[in-house]
């Protein structure tokens, strides 16, 4: 192996670390770090090996901070994961309240992904979410 082959091998070994500690961070809710690292220059929606973006696992593990400083570095919001899954369908699912007010704060698509967070309220009966992401369902007239 030549000097050259050593010296690349180190570089995709120094930047898979990198990568996972970022990903570790946002499962975590390391959101100081995390912020820091991406202001530093690490994409903003950098995905794993199942299409999960930063901003995916920080909205599933239920870290509204990190999802909102995310949002405001330009993470793509409504960004599916290699499964069809978005990450306001996933903290429906999670039942995370905050997570799931940051994201329709920041634009995110109530119908996109599959299910979609609106077909995933409503698989859980979750009025509040369908209230939040604007589906609202207002009882027939009476009379």
């Amino acid at each position: 192996m030549s000097g050259a082959d050593t010296e690349d091998t180190g570089l995709e070994a120094g930047i898979e670390d990198l990568a996972t500690r970022v990903f570790d961070m946002a499962r975590s809710g390391d959101t100081a770090a995390l912020a820091a690292y991406v202001d530093a220059g690490v994409p903003v929606d950098l995905t794993n090996g199942s299409g999960d973006t930063l901003v995916m696992l920080a909205a599933y593990h239920g870290h509204a901070e990190s999802v909102v400083a995310l949002a405001h570095r330009g993470a793509d919001v409504n960004r599916a994961n290699d499964k069809g899954q978005t990450p306001l369908a996933g903290a429906v699912f999670k039942g995370e309240d905050d997570v799931v007010r940051a994201l329709v704060d920041a634009g995110a698509d109530a119908d996109a992904g599959h299910p979609t967070a609106v077909d995933a309220a409503r698989m859980f009966g979750r009025e509040d979410y369908l209230d939040v992401l604007g589906r609202a369902t207002t009882p027939p007239p009476v009379g």
